[in-house]
């Protein structure tokens, strides 16, 4: 029997995926595959393509394991670009003048950052938020930059614009509507969250038009200018204002495109073409075109079933998002603005705290149908499973939003009411139901959960409803819950802690020898070395205790996201002299720190290199902000 010539155009995120499904699901040596790579590299993790200003390293995004690829005979062209498809023929032609021929092919081209027709927006210093090379050029021109601005307020741009503020230039964000975030918050939402980002030192501008970018200004080496008349200097512009499809080359071999572009695809995601296969943000589905992974990974295992002979198909997906932005909590579930007729909100709003949020139920009060969460996104999972599955509401919906301190607890839905259809992890379109299977195939924990399923591999959203799955069933079969701290204390905290206190254990060391083995983890080495200072209250620097601390305690600052440190100096009563604000400017600038008041008053210098700190904290010191910490000697 031939095997099947299989040919896949793009290989980012859910192209990837495709192939990782197929192989799951079939014998490799049933197909003959060759994959299109346009990029220098591999597939790659694009939803945490920002962690890469912190590691600088391409492999710790990849999405393929050494060797996988060649031990399945999968052939990827890496830096090679599909050119012209002849369907007739069925075959592609190269870039690098290769010919392939294919039986079925999948075009998984993904989409490019669409730039809004802005007179100077394709000079130097104008870049878009996509690739590692994007980022690249971005940091290179940041070095030297003191002001850099965002071009769009949503889900990336706010992104973008975290970055920015990390590699530490002035960040402005530039939004055409009048609220950040307008797809997924409502009004009050997007003004929480607004505030919340400017209290973090980014300037936030909505409501503008950008018409034109000229290059040149006072202060900065461009000018933006508004229809309003009003203008910005900026030194660097990263525009983020949307996505378009990539289907040039279905127009030019003839596949229906959708009249907002978009390869057109049906519930099976097969093109105009049967043997040609659209997934992902290149593909159309009843006229809508979806700019998030998890659809583009259901549209991947829709095509793959479809190859393979099975019942599938892509009946759309949902778009309710949880993510950190800048350090913002943001959640949005649903028919997050109410639309549906008759719907009614409650709305709970703690200003001290910057909290929102807001639920949207039917006019009967039953149904949830959408929420809104700013500042505290603790609520997503529970209420993300009432909207999918129809769950009835409690008796008092707004219960569900409350903090426990304004009355009775917050009412649990709890796993057990959760079908075994419910959708728990979206990325990868893994059910309570197949959870379940796994953890009757041995799959005791969520490190063998994850994987036997990739439930929580994704995003990492899924991961505390996960667990609740696991322990539930783990409890109905009888089966002891394993709340060890770690693989070297088979003990939970709480029994640490009383070990600790009965036996009068003072170090790590002795604590190890008596009751772990091996020799500490990043896990149980701070946990105990908080125990320890919970019971005896010894300085926690001394030789035997400073192995314990986590990083924040052992250089006296705060681990930041990207790596970099923030250094909040005491000052006694909020007393701070003239001579003590110019040393505070003078560090921050010597250190290239960027400074503001806390919430809690005090003045912090963020961006610290840890090789830096001691230098920092000298100079601090000899300012009078701290004092140095001096001995008595015995007599």
């Amino acid at each position: 029997m031939s095997k099947v010539r299989l040919a896949i155009i793009g290989n980012g995120m859910v192209g990837h995926r495709f192939i990782e499904d197929l192989l799951d699901k079939s014998d490799a040596s049933l197909f003959d595959i060759t994959v299109f790579c346009e990029e220098p590299r591999k597939a790659y993790d694009r939803v945490h393509l920002s962690s890469y200003f912190s590691h600088h390293t391409a492999e710790e995004l990849s999405l393929v394991r050494e060797g996988f690829y060649e031990k399945h005979g999968v052939k990827v062209l890496v830096g090679e670009r599909a050119i012209t498809i002849n369907r007739q023929e069925k075959v592609i032609h190269s870039s690098a003048g290769r010919t392939v021929y294919y039986d079925k092919l999948i075009m998984a081209t993904g989409s490019y950052p669409w730039i809004p027709p802005i007179k100077g927006s394709e000079t130097q210093d104008c870049f878009v938020y996509r690739t590692i090379e994007d980022l690249n050029a971005i940091e290179a021109c940041a070095r030297r930059s003191k002001r850099g601005a965002v071009v769009g307020g949503g889900l990336l741009g706010l992104e973008a614009a975290g970055a920015l503020k990390n590699l530490g230039v002035e960040t402005h964000v530039i939004e055409f509507a009048p609220m950040l975030m307008a797809e997924q918050l409502d009004q009050m939402g997007g003004e929480q969250l607004r505030r919340k980002i400017e209290s973090m030192g980014v300037r936030v501008h909505t409501s503008k038009n950008t018409q034109e970018i000229v290059q040149q200004g006072n202060e900065a080496r461009k000018t933006m200018r508004f229809a309003d008349g009003s203008e910005l200097e900026v030194d660097f512009i990263v525009f983020s204002t949307g996505i378009r499809p990539r289907d040039k080359l279905a127009t030019q071999c003839g596949l229906a495109v959708a009249q907002r572009g978009g390869i057109v695809i049906n519930d099976t995601c097969q093109t105009s073409d049967p043997d040609i296969y659209a997934i992902g943000e290149c593909a159309s589905w009843n006229n809508r075109v979806y700019g998030l992974v998890a659809p583009g990974y259901k549209m991947a295992q829709v095509a793959v079933d479809h190859i393979l002979g099975s019942e599938n198909a892509f009946e759309g997906a949902d778009l309710s998002a949880k993510l950190k932005l800048l350090g913002v909590d943001v959640g949005g579930i649903g028919d997050a603005h109410g639309r549906t007729p008759g719907a009614r909100s409650y709305v709970y709003l703690d200003e001290s705290k910057e909290v929102y949020k807001r639920l949207i139920v039917s006019e009967d009060n039953k149904t949830l149908l959408g929420a809104v969460l700013v500042g505290d996104t603790s609520d997503y999972g529970n209420l993300l499973q009432l909207v999918l599955n129809a769950i009835e509401l409690p008796e008092n919906p707004d219960s569900l939003i409350l903090p426990s301190h304004a009355g009775s607890g917050k009412p649990a839905i709890g796993v057990d009411k959760l079908p075994d259809s419910a959708q728990i992890c979206s990325c990868f379109d893994v059910t309570k139901g197949d959870l379940i299977a796994a953890i009757n195939k041995g799959c005791h924990t969520v490190a063998a959960l994850k994987a036997e399923t990739k439930a929580g591999t994704g995003c990492g959203g899924c991961i505390p409803l996960v667990t609740q799955v696991l322990n539930a069933e783990l409890a109905k079969q009888g089966i002891e819950v394993n709340n060890n701290l770690c693989e070297h204390f088979a003990y939970s905290r709480q029994e640490l802690f009383h070990l600790i206190r009965v036996e009068g254990i003072k170090t790590f060391e002795e604590l190890l020898a008596k009751h772990g083995k091996g020799y500490g983890c990043e896990v149980c080495k701070p946990t105990v070395g908080s125990l320890l200072a919970s019971c005896w209250n010894e300085y926690i620097l001394k030789p035997q205790h400073t192995p314990l601390q986590d990083t924040n305690d052992n250089f006296l600052a705060n681990i930041q996201k990207d790596g970099t440190y923030s250094v909040i100096p005491r000052s006694a009563g909020g007393e701070i002299t003239p001579e003590g604000l110019v040393a505070v400017g003078r560090i921050a600038r010597e250190f290239n720190l960027y400074t503001k008041i806390t919430g809690s008053q005090r003045i912090g210098l963020f961006g610290a290199q840890k090789d830096d700190l001691p230098e920092i904290w000298r100079q601090l010191i000899e300012a009078g902000f701290e004092k140095p910490v001096t001995r008595t000697p015995k007599r």
